[in-house]
C-alpha cells in the first residue's frame, strides 16, 4: 500500500482514533492538571493504566475505553455489511453492548458508560422504546467518536457520508447543534481522507458541497460567503441544518494554528483556550487546532491532545483521526501500533474498511 494513498490515509484515520482512545485511558478526565502531572509525570508519551479509583480503573495500558469498543463495533458492522446498515448497527448495540450495562456511569465495557449511551439504554431496555425514540440531549462528542468510521467508509461519497453520519448520530443524540457539528466533523474528516489539506481553504471547499447539495446545511450566501443576490430565494431542500457555521470554523482555526502572531505554547494548552469539558464546542475546536498545527506529525498532535487534561480522551480520538488522515498509517509511530491491544485485528478491520471505501 503506497504511503499517502487513499487507503493509507483511511487506515491512518481509523487507527488514529483507536490510538487516541487508548492513549488517554489512564489520564482520562483530570480537571486538576497538577494532579495529572503528579500521577503521570510532566509529559505522557505512551499508553498508561488508570490509577485506582479513577475512570476506567482496572483496565491495562493499551486497552480501549467504551468509546474505542463502540468504534470497533461500528467498524465491524460496516465491514460485515459492506456499508452502513442501521438495523445491523442497532442489533449489535442491543445484543453486544446493552446486555453488559446497568444504566450507571461507572460500569460496562471499558469501565465507564457515557451520558448518551446511558440515556439510550434506559429508554431502550427499561422503557422498551424502539430505535428512533431513544436519543438523549447530551451535548458531547460521543457520536463523533464512532461515526468517524462511517466518515472514512464514505469519504469519497460525501452525500452518502452526510446522510449516514446524520442518521447514526441521531440514534443517540437529539441536540441539533450537536448533530450539525458532528456531521461537519465527519465531512471534514472525509475530505482529509480524500487528500485535502486542513488549511484556510478547507471551509470554502466544504461550502461548495453545501451549494452542490452534498452536505445538508442551510446557506443563503452567494459565492465565497458574499451577500445573497437580490431576489434570491431560500434554499428549498428539506432537512437542512440551521446554518453552515460548523463548516466555517475549521478554516479559521487552521489559520490561527499557523499564524505567527497567534501562539499557544506549549500546544497542549489549547485545552485551556477552548476548554477542558466534554461538550462539542470545547472538543472540536481543540482537535481542529492540533490537527492543523501538527498536520504532518501524528505523535505531536495526539500527545498534545492527551496532555491537555480534562476530556482528553475525546480530544485525542478526534485529533488522532484527523491527524492520521493527514499522515496516513505510514506516518503513525510503530510503538503506538505495537502497544495497542488487539492491534493486528484492528489493522485488519482498518484494511477492510479502506478497501471498501475505494471500491
Amino acid at each position: 500500500m503506497p504511503a499517502h494513498s487513499p487507503e493509507d490515509r483511511a487506515m491512518g484515520a481509523l487507527m488514529g482514533g483507536f490510538i487516541g482512545d487508548a492513549l488517554a485511558l489512564g489520564p482520562h478526565w483530570y480537571y486538576d492538571l497538577d494532579q495529572m502531572r503528579a500521577d503521570y509525570g510532566p509529559w505522557i508519551s505512551d499508553y498508561t493504566a488508570p490509577k485506582p479509583g479513577r475512570y476506567h480503573a482496572g483496565r491495562k495500558a493499551g486497552q480501549a475505553s467504551q468509546a474505542g469498543i463502540l468504534l470497533r463495533l461500528t467498524v465491524q458492522s460496516l465491514v460485515d455489511c459492506g456499508g452502513y446498515d442501521e438495523a445491523d448497527f442497532c442489533h449489535r448495540l442491543d445484543t453486544e453492548l446493552f446486555p453488559l450495562l446497568d444504566g450507571t456511569p461507572m460500569n460496562g465495557p471499558g469501565g465507564y458508560t457515557s451520558q448518551s449511551i446511558r440515556a439510550a439504554w434506559h429508554k431502550r431496555v427499561k422503557a422498551g422504546l424502539p430505535w428512533g425514540q431513544v436519543a438523549g440531549n447530551a451535548d458531547t462528542t460521543e457520536a463523533a467518536e464512532r461515526i468517524l468510521a462511517i466518515a472514512i467508509r464514505y469519504a469519497l461519497r460525501p452525500a452518502e457520508l452526510a446522510s449516514a453520519v446524520t442518521r447514526n448520530t441521531q440514534l443517540t443524540q437529539t441536540d441539533g447543534t450537536v448533530v450539525a457539528m458532528t456531521v461537519a466533523y465527519g465531512a471534514l474528516l472525509g475530505m482529509l481522507v480524500e487528500g485535502q489539506t486542513l488549511d484556510s481553504g478547507i471551509s470554502r471547499k466544504l461550502m461548495a458541497r453545501v451549494k452542490s447539495g452534498e452536505l445538508p446545511f442551510h446557506a443563503v450566501t452567494s459565492g465565497d460567503l458574499q451577500a445573497p443576490q437580490p431576489g434570491q430565494a431560500e434554499p428549498s431542500r428539506a432537512g437542512l441544518f440551521p446554518s453552515p457555521d460548523a463548516l466555517l470554523g475549521p478554516s479559521a482555526i487552521a489559520t490561527a494554528a499557523i499564524d505567527p502572531d497567534i501562539r499557544i505554547e506549549p500546544a497542549w494548552k489549547v485545552s485551556l483556550v477552548y476548554g477542558l469539558p466534554c461538550a462539542v464546542y470545547h472538543q472540536f475546536p481543540a482537535a481542529y487546532y492540533l490537527a492543523a498545527r501538527f498536520h504532518d506529525d501524528f505523535e505531536s498532535a495526539v500527545l498534545n491532545a492527551v496532555n491537555g487534561g480534562g476530556q482528553n480522551q475525546a480530544r485525542a480520538i478526534l485529533t488522532g483521526a484527523l491527524a492520521g488522515a493527514q499522515t496516513g498509517l505510514s506516518g503513525v509511530p510503530q510503538r503506538f501500533l505495537e502497544g495497542l491491544e488487539n492491534s493486528g485485528e484492528l489493522l485488519d478491520l482498518a484494511r477492510r474498511l479502506a478497501e471498501q471505501m475505494v471500491h
